[in-house]
């Protein structure tokens, strides 16, 4: 069982729906169900990056299982790109620990793998100086 408590206007997903609290609220999930918080959530215009776009790609697999087939794709051509961009050892054991969940379906675990990527590729676009 999964409590989750909510702040007024605060929203969640859940099995794809987006739900917003009015008033405080809480409740308990009682089954097997994709949550997430809205604070968690990306909109697509926010995947600007290598990292990010893996970041989008994985939460669309975990709240939408019904396009999970084609998410999955895009799942492995981003982590590619995003191997590419970041190729210090951390990156990839990082990129290693999110492939293993990715295919075991643990998409929600994966997320946090992504969040350490979207890190690593913030630290080093930094120091890449724009083109002029």
């Amino acid at each position: 069982m999964l409590r989750i408590s909510l702040r007024d206007g605060e929203k969640v997903v859940v099995n794809g729906a987006v739900l917003r609290a009015v008033g405080r609220t809480q409740f308990f999930i009682e089954n097997k169900a994709s949550v997430m918080r809205g604070s968690d959530v990306m909109a697509p215009e926010e995947a600007t990056t290598p990292a990010r776009q893996l970041y989008f790609h994985t939460m669309m697999a975990y709240v939408d299982p019904a396009g999970s087939g084609e998410h999955k794709e895009q799942i492995l051509a981003t982590l590619q790109k995003v191997m590419a961009l970041l190729p210090s050892a951390e990156a990839a054991a990082i990129c290693a620990s999110f492939a293993a969940k990715a295919a075991g379906l643990q998409f929600y675990k994966a997320l946090t793998d992504c969040r350490k990527l979207m890190s690593l590729e913030a630290e080093t676009l930094e120091h890449i100086e724009p083109a002029a």
